[in-house]
């Protein structure tokens, strides 16, 4: 693929899909890595799947929990088709269990709602290289 041989501006021509379903968390989400990022936006895990299969994003940022197909079960379908893409859970479930059933599915990491702007950016940075 070409744009994992851009060199340079780390952000130049990537893009990221961001499955959430609450609209405010997407437009927060836009406003801290929109300018850095082409961001596609999935409602749900089904819309993030098929969303993945026609775009092949550079990165998927995944809620947990979404109605009609859940992040895990997104992630899950997705790690049959790509062990490649990196995939970050977002959850507003902190516990370690949670942390543990997200990384089991299928993510790189796990992230905690709400965001901290730096983090995000960072984690994002350090798959995005």
């Amino acid at each position: 693929m070409e744009n994992n041989e851009i060199k340079g501006n780390v952000s130049e021509g990537r893009t990221v899909l961001v499955a959430e379903d609450v609209e405010s968390n997407f437009l927060l989400l836009k406003a801290i890595i929109g300018k850095m990022y082409n961001l596609l936006h999935a409602w749900n895990g089904k819309e993030a799947v098929e969303i993945y299969e026609q775009f092949q994003p550079d990165l998927i940022l995944m809620d947990i929990k979404m109605p009609e197909m859940d992040g895990l079960e997104a992630t899950r379908i997705i790690r049959k088709v790509s062990q490649e893409i990196p995939i970050i859970a977002l959850t507003a479930f902190a516990f370690d269990d949670d942390r543990v059933k997200a990384l089991e599915a299928g993510c790189n990491d796990y992230l905690t709602k709400p965001l901290s702007a730096p983090l995000l950016k960072e984690t994002i940075a350090k798959y995005l290289v």
